[in-house]
């Protein structure tokens, strides 16, 4: 269906961990280097707090081929995890990184817990790996047990 967001194998327990996580006083952010058009719908629809990705240009109803400055690659994604580790006043240990792609390595090694998250072959060395579970495995790596998850 057009214009739907359907769990499916990428984000499947997405919706349970934000939700869990902010009842829990986490803040959850996503920061894709995708675009906005994709993720912003995945971000609404799971409830993060904070969704940040990159923008596309259009040229009256065109795409024009472009991206907004700032483009949000690698060393975006590390610095927004470390602005957020000093807003909220967190050790290191107390942050969560989650990604797949080479340009979420230095977010990762940046993190308290950094996940491969059916992650590429780059970034399957991260301090943690999961492949065949859902998104909900996130909540038992930090101590939750399922009692605690919010459906």
């Amino acid at each position: 269906m057009p214009g739907s967001i359907r769990s499916n194998v990428h984000n499947a327990g997405g919706e349970i961990l934000v939700k869990t996580m902010r009842k829990m006083g986490g803040y959850t952010a996503l920061v894709s280097g995708g675009f906005t058009v994709f993720t912003g719908p995945v971000s609404a629809h799971l409830g993060f707090d904070e969704h940040r990705s990159n923008h596309l240009l259009v040229e009256g109803a065109t795409l024009a081929g472009l991206v907004d400055d700032p483009i949000l690659g690698r060393e975006a994604k590390r610095e927004r995890l470390m602005a957020l580790r000093a807003q909220f006043r967190l050790a290191d240990h107390a942050t969560l990184a989650v990604g797949d792609g080479a340009n979420d390595l230095d977010m990762l090694a940046a993190a308290g817990l950094g996940v491969a998250w059916r992650a590429k072959p780059a970034v399957a060395a991260a301090s943690a790996r999961l492949d065949h579970t859902d998104l909900t495995a996130l909540l038992y790596a930090q101590g939750y047990r399922r009692a605690e998850f919010v459906d």
